[in-house]
C-alpha cells in the first residue's frame, strides 16, 4: 500500500467526518495510523473567512467603537478602534470575543458535525477531499523542485566529485569510496546533475551517454567454419550445463585508427570476478595471439593456467583461428578449451564487451595506438580493474583476484597492483603522464 494517501481515501475522510465518526474510527476504516488522519486534516482544512494565523473580533465587520483606549492621543481620535493601526484593540477591548473556535485545537478539528454551526459567528473550519488532494500534489511536486541540502553542503560535494569525475570516474565507484563524506544516494547526485546544483556537466559523466538506435538485428550466419566444429555456441551451452561450476575466461581484441599501425589490444576477462588483463599485440594474427596464451603459459605454469582459464569464449576473429595451439600447450598439453559465439552475436560474450568501454574512456575510438607500449598496457590494466564494480557489493575485480589464491598467481606473476581509490584515471590523460 502506498504511503500517501490517494484521492478516494481523503473523499472517505470527508464523508465520514460530516457522519460524526472519530478520527480513530476512520483510521480503522482506511487501515491508517491515526496519526495520519490527524496531520491529514490539520495539515489540509480550509476555514471559512481567513487563515493568516492571526486572532480577529467576530464583532469587527460591524463593531463602531471609539476610545477603547482613553489615554493620551487616543481621547481625540476619531478614527473607530478596529482600524488603528498604532493600537490593537483586541487586547483591550472588554467586549472583544475571539473568531478562533476552541475546539478546533482539539480532534476532529473541523466543525463538519459540530452542533453549534448554525448559531456560531466563529470561523469555520471544513476539510474538503478535492481541494485536499490539490494542496498535497502541490506540495509534493515543490518538494522535490529543488535540492534539500544547503549551499555549503552542495559546495562540499561539488569539491568531492569534481576532481575525480575528471579522472573519468563513474559517481558509484566516486560514492564505494566517499559515500559517507557525501552523504546523499547515486540517484540523488544524478538529480542534482541534472539541475546543475553541482555545476557538473552530463558529458562529465562516463556512463551517461547517448547511444545511436541499434540496428535491426539479423540472424546468425549458419556458415561452418571447420575450426569451430565441436566448438561452436550450442557445443558450449552443452559443456557448461554438464560442467555449471566451470570458470569462463572471454576474449576478445580491440583495435585502433587506421592509420598503418598494426597494434591492437587483447583483453581476457574472467566473467566471475570481472578482471580484465590488457594485453599489447604487435598485430591482429594468429601467431600473437598465442605468443600471448604461450608466455601465460610459462609464467603460470599450465596447471594454474588450466585452473585460471579451463574454458576460453571469444568471436570469430581471424585472429582466433587456430583453435588446436589455443588449446594445448607448446609440448601439446591441453591447457583449455576454446568455444567461438554464433557469427555476428556479440551479446553471447557480454562482458568482455561491456568492459571496452573502460578502455574506450581511455583511448576513444579514432585514437591510434602508434604509439602505445607494454608499459601503457599494464596501467590500463591496473586501472580499470581498480575500478568499484557494483554488482561485486562495490568491490573492485583487483581485491576479488587477491582475495582468490590461485587468481592471486596471476597478479603476482604479471605485477598487477591495486590503484588507490582517488588515483584511479579512466581518461586519456592516463597514457599522457610520461609523454
Amino acid at each position: 500500500m502506498s504511503n500517501h494517501l490517494t484521492l478516494t481515501d481523503r473523499s472517505l475522510i470527508e464523508k465520514y467526518l460530516a457522519q460524526g465518526y472519530s478520527l480513530s474510527e476512520i483510521a480503522v476504516r482506511l487501515s491508517r495510523h491515526v496519526s495520519t488522519i490527524s496531520r491529514e486534516i490539520q495539515a489540509n482544512r480550509k476555514f471559512l473567512y481567513y487563515d493568516d494565523g492571526q486572532d480577529y473580533c467576530i464583532k469587527s465587520v460591524s463593531c463602531r467603537k471609539h476610545h477603547v483606549l482613553t489615554e493620551g492621543e487616543c481621547h481625540y481620535c476619531r478614527d473607530f478602534c478596529k482600524q488603528c493601526v498604532r493600537h490593537d484593540c483586541t487586547k483591550h477591548c472588554p467586549e472583544f470575543i475571539s473568531s478562533r473556535c476552541p475546539k478546533l485545537s482539539k480532534p476532529p478539528y473541523v466543525c463538519m458535525d459540530c452542533k453549534e454551526k448554525p448559531e456560531c459567528k466563529r470561523n469555520h473550519a471544513y476539510y474538503s477531499a478535492n481541494m485536499a488532494h490539490d494542496a498535497s500534489q502541490v506540495r509534493l511536486h515543490r518538494s522535490r523542485q529543488h535540492p534539500h541540502t544547503s549551499v555549503v553542503e552542495r559546495a562540499q560535494i561539488r569539491d568531492i566529485l569534481a576532481p575525480l569525475l575528471h579522472k573519468g570516474q563513474s559517481v558509484n565507484h566516486i560514492l564505494a569510496n566517499h559515500g559517507d563524506e557525501i552523504g546523499v544516494s547515486e540517484r540523488t547526485i544524478y538529480n542534482y546533475i541534472e539541475r546543475g546544483a553541482f555545476r557538473i556537466r552530463n558529458s562529465d559523466l562516463p556512463e551517461k551517454v547517448r547511444y545511436r538506435k541499434r540496428k535491426a538485428s539479423t540472424a546468425p550466419s549458419k556458415k561452418v567454419y571447420r575450426n569451430r566444429l565441436g566448438r561452436d555456441f550450442d557445443s558450449y551451452l552443452v559443456y557448461m550445463k554438464s560442467h555449471p561450476n566451470t570458470r569462463v575466461v572471454e576474449m576478445d581484441t580491440v583495435i585502433g585508427k587506421k592509420d598503418g599501425t598494426r597494434k591492437v589490444l587483447l583483453t581476457l576477462i574472467f566473467a566471475d570476478k570481472g578482471f580484465m588483463p590488457v594485453f599489447l599485440l604487435p598485430d591482429a594474427t594468429q601467431k600473437s595471439v598465442i605468443s600471448v596464451l604461450d608466455h601465460l603459459t610459462r609464467v603460470l605454469g599450465i596447471e594454474t593456467f588450466r585452473t585460471l582459464f579451463p574454458v576460453i569464449l571469444t568471436d570469430n576473429g581471424s585472429e582466433f583461428k587456430d583453435a588446436h595451439r589455443i588449446e594445448h600447450a607448446p609440448n601439446g598439453e591441453r591447457r583449455t578449451r576454446v568455444f567461438y559465439c554464433d557469427p555476428q552475436a556479440s551479446w553471447q560474450k557480454p562482458h568482455v564487451e561491456r568492459n571496452h568501454h573502460l578502455i574506450r574512456n581511455i583511448l576513444p575510438k579514432g585514437t591510434s595506438f602508434r604509439l602505445l607500449t607494454e608499459e601503457d598496457a599494464h596501467a590500463i590494466t591496473c586501472h580499470i580493474n581498480s575500478f568499484s564494480k557494483e554488482r561485486f557489493d562495490n568491490k573492485t575485480p583487483m581485491e576479488l583476484m587477491m582475495n582468490d589464491p590461485e587468481s592471486k598467481k596471476m597478479l603476482d606473476a604479471m605485477k598487477y597492483t591495486l590503484i588507490p581509490p582517488d588515483d584511479v584515471c579512466l581518461r586519456p590523460a592516463l597514457l599522457k603522464k610520461d609523454r
